[in-house]
């Protein structure tokens, strides 16, 4: 059985502010490379004390739930695309990322956020210090919607059981939802993107933030300045002795 999580509570984010640093202008969008260049900024550090459990069991676990997702007929999606899209990264990751569902580029070469979206959040990825190898990526639909249109709900309603499982299996401390959908899938279904970024969500030990899709970066470059200040958190929270004291 698939089960949606409750909300439980939220925490405001940290308002960031850089003295003498202008985060973007409609004239210049700077990178955020550049941007953290240029500014007191602790790059990601994975706690590699932490024990990494039943490392192999996760994978087999992974691998059977991939079985199941590949030959899935539970919506007409499947029915529209190339091939099912499951997810990559580490299967004991810290940290998890989701996002929509796959494009047309991940829909031909069977991997998430490879597209020009996905380049982006390479570079967010890069300015932050985070290893894409060593987080766990993946979407809420597993198949590519024609037209790159958002998935309908009935369509999440049928994928859902796969990103549950997914989270159950590797356990994240910390899942990033990229863009609307996947907070609402996950946060809270009346969830607003731009209400709801920057703000820490506890569902029991876990840690949930919501940020702007990469997609819609690239529409809105002005957007990019809100992602700073999320990725900063992210990091922030990531380095923290103890995650589950943001929840306090």
């Amino acid at each position: 059985m698939c089960r949606t999580k409750g909300y439980h509570r939220s925490i405001r984010g940290e308002t960031i502010i850089i003295n003498g640093v202008r985060l973007m202008s409609e004239d210049r969008q700077q990178s955020l490379i550049e941007l953290m260049s240029e500014t007191n900024f602790t790059p990601f550090q994975r706690d590699n004390s932490k024990p990494i459990p039943e490392e192999i069991d996760t994978e087999k676990k992974l691998a059977r739930l991939k079985e199941d997702a590949l030959s899935c007929t539970r919506c007409a999606l499947r029915k529209g695309c190339r091939q099912v899209v499951f997810g990559e990264g580490n299967p004991n990751a810290h940290l998890m990322m989701v996002g929509e569902g796959p494009g047309s580029d991940e829909d031909r070469l069977g991997m998430p956020f490879v597209g020009r979206a996905g380049q982006l959040l390479d570079r967010i990825l890069e300015a932050a210090q985070i290893k894409r190898q060593e987080i766990y990526i993946t979407n809420v639909v597993k198949c590519r919607p024609t037209g790159n249109r958002l998935p309908l709900q009935p369509e999440v309603d049928s994928c859902l059981c796969f990103l549950q499982e997914q989270i159950k299996i590797i356990n994240p401390e910390i899942v990033i939802c990229l863009g609307a959908l996947a907070t609402r899938t996950l946060i809270d279904k009346d969830a607003s993107i731009t209400r709801s970024r920057g703000n820490w969500y506890k569902f029991g030990t876990r840690l949930y933030m919501a940020t702007f899709h990469p997609a819609a970066l690239l529409r809105d470059p002005g957007k990019k300045k809100y992602v700073w200040e999320d990725f900063k958190q992210i990091v922030k929270v990531c380095n923290s002795d103890d995650n589950g004291g943001q929840g306090q």
